[in-house]
């Protein structure tokens, strides 16, 4: 049959063959005026309503066409009417329908099999009425064109969303998600072209085994952004979502795969995931309801195993642990994507760790708490062996290290929070073990800058801050800034000191021993033998310049200890004078008044002060200060 012409006149479509139309079919609000003869000879449905009216022509007088002027003079009696109200596909289907049964060449693509496939079956067009019928049609071209293709196969799947429950019946959708997931896990993850990074990033790709490559392909210059089946996987609904993930993982499929599309799909629809893209979704979830529901659904269906994306991996658990506080996600939910990030928190940065608070209860500016837990996983995780053993302290895993230094970093940068309680600070900064840190650098600039934010802290807490610290593991550098740190307590300074100076004399010690074990030469030295000496010798003088410069700060510092110790001694014997003047002048009694004691000790000391004196021998002072209660009177301001 020759292919026939059709024209579209606004809701009204037309088959322009030369002949009269003799059947309008409707559906949606198009109405079709076609030929009986084409339809009847593919369609078994359309035959038996068309031979029923046909038969019942009382059936025919309704809601007729006559009103249209250029038809007015074809006679009612000629039409025939059929309604298709629940048609699969709508209008924009049964039209492709009609140009296959007038012999019309039709495209057929991974959009429109489904649709096509379900009016087959809703019009009865099977091999058995017609040969190569259009559910034939479709079937071979789903399983030689469309289910060999994960990216096909994800584009099929999302044109039965409307299709239910026909395409359900049909197996339609459940075909589609075990040929993604049967392609997914034969290929090789190393192929995959992910465009995870926010969409940045372009690669051109090529098929292998229905999946997108890194590869050129010939005759294109589209990229992995715009090609990947990544893109086509986030267009689903999340019912359909939901049951391919869960193919995938019933086959085993690689972590880093599942854990991409749930990515992918999770920054296409939850706004904030990623702080680097400030563009809001396009997305059809615009509840809260709905988007809590679709947070749990990707957090459920996270791989327990760690990604080989792991920093991309948890910068997006951060992204989801924000949203999930937002969203006021479940419990359950928030522990275990708590428990994820802490398998994987060597991979963090502190841009990952600054979590906003957004409860009430919390008055400071981070979660400082949800930290705290994520370490407790993560040294809960390394000592069930997950990242290795610490033992007695002596072995120190590279992660540990990692989150040490991580941790250090986080203290820094909350410290200056003036609403951060010391014992929190302190329970933070005690959490990891020793050997989580080579050097105390990072951990003693983060007590200066607590101290520093928050000058009303009193000397007790201030020591107990202070005692985070381990004084032999500071380098020289710090050592030299927290001897001059006026704001450290006296007790830490002279720590400080005492250690540094040890560490001198041990250093001293060394080369002193090195360079007596050095053998004497024997014989004729050789050319090797001099260069090597003269390499020695330079090195000797760099450690002798090294040395003497060590030898003079450790004679400053001593000079500035001595000084400090003077000063002690010397501020203690006057509060010993000045209470044994005070006891004395207390035996006399009130006969001497109130202002006589005051000027003896002015005359004699050549100051003034108040009564409260302090003394650094704390009985003695509660001695005095149950004086002064026996005899108030003397006290006057």
């Amino acid at each position: 049959m020759a292919a026939e012409k059709a024209s579209g006149r606004g809701q009204a479509w037309f088959c322009t063959t030369g002949l009269p139309s003799d059947i309008v079919i409707e559906v949606d609000d198009m109405t079709f005026h076609l030929h009986k003869f084409p339809l009847m000879s593919k369609s078994r449905k359309l035959h038996e309503l068309i031979t029923e009216q046909e038969t019942n022509p009382t059936r025919n007088q309704s809601n007729f066409y006559a009103e249209e002027e250029e038809y007015d003079e074809i006679e009612q009696e000629q039409y025939c009417h059929i309604s298709l109200p629940d048609f699969p596909g709508g209008s924009e289907t049964l039209e492709t329908a009609a140009k296959f049964c007038y012999g019309v060449k039709i495209e057929l693509s991974a959009s429109n099999v489904a649709p096509l496939r379900c009016a087959g079956e809703f019009l009865e067009m099977t091999e058995e009425y017609s040969e190569d019928n259009l559910i034939s049609r479709t079937e071979r071209y789903l399983s030689q064109s469309v289910l060999i293709s994960v990216k096909e196969s994800i584009k099929t799947l999302k044109s039965c969303e409307g299709l239910m429950p026909l395409a359900e019946t049909l197996d339609i959708p459940q075909r589609c998600i075990e040929a993604i997931a049967e392609r997914a896990l034969s290929a090789d993850p190393s192929l995959f072209g992910w465009p995870v990074n926010d969409g940045r990033g372009s690669s051109n790709p090529l098929l292998w085994n229905g999946i997108e490559t890194s590869v050129r392909r010939k005759g294109t210059s589209r990229t992995t952004n715009s090609d990947s089946w990544l893109e086509e996987l986030a267009l689903l609904s999340l019912p359909l979502f939901k049951r391919l993930i869960l193919a995938m993982r019933a086959r085993d499929l690689s972590p880093d795969v599942i854990e991409s599309c749930l990515m992918y799909y999770a920054k296409k629809y939850i706004p904030g995931i990623s702080r680097s893209n400030r563009k809001p979704p396009s997305s059809s979830v615009v509840s809260e309801t709905e988007q809590r529901e679709l947070l749990e659904t990707i957090i459920t269906n996270l791989p327990s195993e760690n990604s080989s994306r792991s920093s991309i991996a948890t910068r997006f658990l951060f992204g989801l642990l924000r949203t999930a506080n937002i969203l006021n996600a479940s419990e359950a939910s928030r522990a275990a994507l708590e428990r994820k990030i802490g398998s994987q928190l060597e991979q963090a940065t502190l841009d990952d760790l600054l979590i906003p608070s957004y409860s009430y209860l919390n008055e400071t500016l981070y979660d400082v708490d949800c930290v705290e837990r994520i370490l407790g996983y993560f040294l809960d995780g390394l000592e069930a062996g997950i990242e290795g053993e610490i033992g007695d302290g002596s072995i120190r895993p590279p992660a540990m290290m990692l989150v040490g230094k991580l941790i250090d970093g986080y203290l820094s940068e909350i410290a200056s929070d003036a609403n951060l309680k010391p014992d929190k600070f302190y329970e933070l900064a005690i959490a990891l073990p020793e050997n989580a840190r080579l050097f105390d650098d990072g951990l003693y600039r983060a007590v200066d800058v607590y101290l520093k934010a928050h000058p009303w802290v009193a000397e007790e807490e201030r020591e107990k801050i202070c005692g985070v610290m381990d004084c032999q593991k500071l380098t020289l550098e710090a050592c030299t800034h927290a001897a001059q740190n006026e704001r450290l307590p006296l007790r830490a300074v002279v720590q400080v000191l005492f250690f540094e100076q040890l560490q001198l004399r041990h250093a001293i010690t060394g080369s002193i021993l090195a360079a007596e074990a050095a053998p004497p030469d024997s014989g004729r030295p050789s050319n090797l033998q001099l260069e090597q000496e003269g390499e020695s010798a330079v090195g000797a003088a760099q450690d002798v310049s090294t040395w003497r410069a060590a030898v003079r700060e450790n004679q400053v510092l001593r000079l500035d200890m001595d000084s400090m110790r003077s000063r002690v001694h010397e501020l203690e014997r006057e509060c010993s004078t000045m209470k044994k003047a005070i006891e004395k002048i207390d035996q006399l009694g009130p006969s001497g008044g109130g202002g006589g004691w005051r000027g003896s000790l002015t005359k004699r000391f050549g100051c003034k002060f108040k009564t409260q004196v302090c003394d650094s021998h704390e009985p003695t002072v509660v001695e005095t200060r149950k004086t002064r209660h026996q005899h108030p009177h003397q006290h006057q301001h």
